[in-house]
């Protein structure tokens, strides 16, 4: 998509409802019964019926649940438009809603995902046939190695990572829904935590966690007379890393990320200076310090001293992921911050609320080390 035809996205869709469960473990419903329990609190928000939902999209979770036409039958719903996305981290799924909409191939689409890789004991420990001989199992060890770059071309250290696994967990303590509410944080505790894949800490490395979360999407025009105030979709972009991991040079820091940025700000009509809560999807820590300066939010290099002092806290000058994100809240794919943010915009935040009440969220998400997008929405 050009940068003319992004424009032509701006305000043209909104989201107009959003639900998410209970986080942490639910042992009694699998994954398709979990994000059909979201669906319907996105439609109670909404003030819609299952009748007016004539596009559905899922995503992929693990043990092959969420596929668009299991969670359809459990809905009783025959959609006009359905899709599953093998990684949808809300980003993506929003992206092709709008699309969807767009084109004309539904009115009303919700988004959905659930699962229970908690219960399942789910430990993300399967290895690729091009990393696995280098010990990474788990997204930890080629995150641990993008930061030990990140520590020896920029100095960046431990004690300043550990800013961004504080102030989540600062935000989670306000949010009755994260799993690790009422569980404080200190940099002295985040310092004497142990070592997962050094140099990150326990803290580092996400929740894995039983969940669901929804939201629905339809035109600017249908969003006038919804149950709650729309939050519009001002610009989308995305760019794929999608050459097979060290293919990219310097691909521990993923900087074709920064091509997203090149298209989301001029397709938004808007600047980093503009943005008043930002979210970033945070399996580890060191994707948000990446994605802080690949954004613009800061110069290359200079994350870890810009994230001091309490800069991305509540009270802030730009908080980040005010719901304890994936390291505190629930490791959902990411799925948790586009509703955080839309709550933030209508003002429904209690404790956690942005005050003043936020005009303008960015959501930054990637999947791994092969491609990332970005939302920017307003109220």
């Amino acid at each position: 998509m050009g940068l003319e035809e992004a424009k032509r996205v701006r305000d043209k869709v909104a989201i107009v409802g959003v639900g998410t469960t209970r986080q942490g473990t639910i042992p009694d419903k699998d994954g398709n019964e979990i994000a059909v329990d979201a669906f319907k609190l996105a439609l109670d928000d909404a003030g819609l019926k299952k009748e007016d939902i004539d596009g559905l999209i899922t995503c992929k979770s693990f043990g092959g649940l969420g596929i668009d036409t299991q969670i359809a039958h459990l809905l009783g719903m025959n959609p006009r438009y359905s899709a599953t996305l093998d990684y949808g981290t809300c980003n993506f799924s929003l992206h092709l809603a709008t699309s969807v909409i767009m084109a004309g191939l539904a009115d009303v689409v919700a988004c959905v995902y659930g699962t229970n890789q908690r219960s399942n004991r789910n430990r993300f420990a399967g290895g690729r046939e091009d990393s696995a001989a280098y010990g990474f199992f788990n997204i930890a060890g080629p995150a641990a190695m993008a930061f030990r770059r990140h520590m020896e071309v920029y100095g960046t250290t431990q004690q300043q990572l550990g800013a961004i696994a504080v102030a989540q967990r600062k935000h989670a303590n306000l949010n009755p829904n994260a799993v690790m509410t009422g569980r404080p944080l200190s940099i002295e505790d985040y310092m004497a935590s142990r070592y997962i894949v050094w140099p990150l800490h326990l803290y580092d490395i996400c929740l894995i966690t039983d969940g669901g979360s929804c939201f629905i999407v339809t035109s600017a025009e249908r969003a006038k007379s919804m149950k709650k105030q729309p939050v519009y979709l001002m610009g989308m972009a995305e760019n794929s890393g999608g050459l097979r991991d060290m293919q990219n040079p310097d691909n521990l820091m993923r900087p074709w990320i920064k091509e997203v940025a090149k298209q989301i700000y001029p397709a938004a009509g808007v600047t980093q200076k503009d943005i008043d809560a930002l979210y970033i999807q945070d399996p580890t820590s060191i994707w948000p310090l990446q994605m802080i300066e690949w954004y613009g939010f800061c110069g290359e290099g200079e994350a870890g001293s810009f994230i001091q002092n309490g800069r991305i806290e509540l009270g802030g000058e730009l908080p980040l992921n005010t719901n304890g994100g994936q390291l505190s809240e629930s490791y959902l794919w990411g799925w948790l911050h586009i509703p955080e943010a839309v709550r933030q915009l209508r003002g429904e935040c209690g404790p956690r609320q942005i005050n003043p009440r936020p005009e303008i969220a960015q959501y930054c998400s990637t999947m791994g080390f092969s491609k990332a997008a970005s939302s920017i929405l307003r109220r």
